[in-house]
């Protein structure tokens, strides 16, 4: 079961995936997979990952249903179950049980590295989904369990059982969980930063100025204050 910290997950949450994306590439974190994205207008999530592994039918002895399903019990409350299925990118890798049973576990959400269904399931129950696409038909003979519990891979970025991921209408985020306080940390002075500029801007101050001001395009060079 995941580890919860109510502080952290707080944090992640008041900042945006743009705001976390300049944190890593400030600390030189690679964390932020392309294209995996919100499959219908859902609720921003963060929590420690829950990981599973997909490949196509055959390559692994275990049942994709029943793998999914150990590994949302393993997860557990709080958790953002993460998918693997890179390797069978056409065949749906989540569906309405899948998503029911996330619910009824307490998990925040799913992100994946694959294709869904049943879309209109998580509107339903107010399941967050994020992926790269919408498909139709079954796992059934399509895809088997390679195992979860596991590192796994989001579009080639790393994901460690417990690194904490963040959702949202950008994109999603992974950090490494030893480093989430120094990335929280940047992420939280980039924003202000950022807020700063609008609110002078607003002001009247001459947008270059505003952002020469903090410096604003070095801020993200390690030599930066």
């Amino acid at each position: 079961m995941a580890i919860i910290d109510a502080r952290i997950i707080s944090q992640l949450l008041a900042v945006s995936t743009p705001n976390l994306s300049d944190a890593l590439d400030r600390l030189g974190i690679d964390g932020a997979p392309q294209k995996i994205l919100p499959i219908y207008p859902c609720a921003k999530i963060a929590g420690p990952a829950a990981t599973l592994k997909i490949v196509p039918d055959g390559k692994a002895k275990e049942s994709t249903v029943l793998g999914t399903l150990r590994a949302i019990v393993k997860g557990g409350a709080g958790s953002v179950l993460v998918i693997d299925a890179s390797e069978n990118p056409a065949v749906n890798c989540y569906g309405g049980v899948a998503g029911a049973t996330s619910k009824h576990h307490g998990l925040v959400g799913c992100v994946c590295d694959g294709v869904v269904r049943d879309v209109d399931e998580y509107k339903g129950y107010g399941m967050p989904v994020y992926g790269k696409g919408i498909a139709q038909q079954s796992v059934r003979g399509r895809s088997s369990c390679a195992g979860y519990g596991m590192d796994v891979k989001l579009s080639g970025v790393r994901v460690c059982p417990g690194d904490y991921i963040v959702a949202d209408d950008n994109g999603t985020i992974v950090i490494p969980a030893e480093r989430v306080s120094e990335v929280i940390e940047f992420a939280q002075k980039v924003k202000a930063t950022e807020e700063r500029i609008i609110a002078q801007v607003r002001a009247g101050m001459d947008p270059v100025e505003a952002h020469e001001k903090v410096n604003y395009d070095n801020m993200l060079k390690a030599q930066a204050s």
